[in-house]
């Protein structure tokens, strides 16, 4: 068992039906199709997967079927946040079950007003509720979205409390000076950047890698970024297309469509709204894909 995850992870965008279940197939199809351009594993149901639309069963039947389809246990991450210790308790017991050790949690959201140690308490009760030395548990730091920030003493008490079972941390800040104090107050945790740009020198700097949301839609320049090839500017461009439109999800999913030739791609649950065509974004993309990176 893989004591922490390392290197090239993509946060997967789930695919729906046309009435909003997972369409496991198309997912596990674009796993493994993502494998075969470098991805070393796929982490479901964060940010990027739309995860906090999910409940358990249905995250969990997910698992089951990307197993049945091939891909590997030790390739697979899961989301784990819940507002609900309970849920996240649920939801890690039955991943353990199907040999999955590598659940990402956020910190408990929707009161902002929660103190250090209600964060520390809250994961604390999740890793005491589970009690099982096989789970590799990340804290997933994205304050901009969650409304919760993880301090990084926080972090650091429970990696010494909890030892290799609290195996790393996901910073999507997107603020490099984060990570760096995340390094600095853990330097045990393995800390993955989910802010493409900042890859190059979060590995530089002792980071373990990434859990990035455009591996989706351009794995090429990500991997670039982890061999630290001159293409950060690229990297930076072809963010800016998905980030600088009012809606991430709709618009990467809808960049997938596109790159595919499958309609499918653009649904989403709400309450997000699909968008009608991503042709214009992935022509964009194209353009930065344009030469081949080396």
């Amino acid at each position: 068992m893989a004591e922490a995850i390392r290197g090239f992870w993509v946060a997967s965008a789930t695919p729906l039906t046309t009435d909003g279940q997972v369409d496991n197939a198309k997912l596990a199809h674009h796993a493994l199709k993502l494998f075969g351009k470098g991805v070393d594993g796929v982490v479901l149901f964060g940010t990027t997967g739309e995860g906090t639309s999910f409940n358990v069963a249905e995250r969990l039947a997910t698992v089951e079927a990307l197993l049945k389809a091939g891909v590997a246990a030790e390739r697979i991450g899961i989301g784990g946040g819940f507002p609900a210790i309970s849920d996240a308790i649920a939801l890690t017991r039955g991943a353990l079950g199907l040999g999955i050790n590598h659940v990402l949690y956020l910190p408990p959201y929707f009161d902002r007003s929660v103190t250090p140690e209600g964060i520390e308490d809250a994961f604390a009760a999740i890793i005491d509720g589970i009690s099982d030395d096989r789970l590799r548990a990340y804290l997933y730091h994205i304050p901009q979205v969650s409304g919760v920030a993880i301090p990084p003493p926080v972090a650091a008490r429970l990696r010494k409390r909890y030892g290799k079972v609290v195996a790393g941390l996901k910073d999507s800040s997107g603020d490099f000076r984060q990570f760096q104090v995340f390094r600095a107050a853990a330097p045990e945790l393995a800390i993955t950047v989910g802010n493409e740009t900042d890859i190059a020198r979060a590995v530089a700097a002792g980071g373990a890698g990434t859990i990035c949301g455009m591996a989706n839609v351009v794995p090429e320049l990500v991997k670039g970024m982890l061999r630290g090839a001159d293409v950060e500017a690229r990297m930076q461009a072809a963010v800016d297309v998905v980030i600088k439109t009012p809606a991430f999800l709709p618009t990467l999913k809808s960049i997938l469509a596109a790159q595919t030739g499958d309609a499918a791609w653009l649904r989403v649950r709400p309450p997000l709204r699909a968008l009608s065509d991503g042709t214009a974004f992935k022509l964009k993309l194209d353009e930065l894909m344009s030469p081949a990176i080396a």
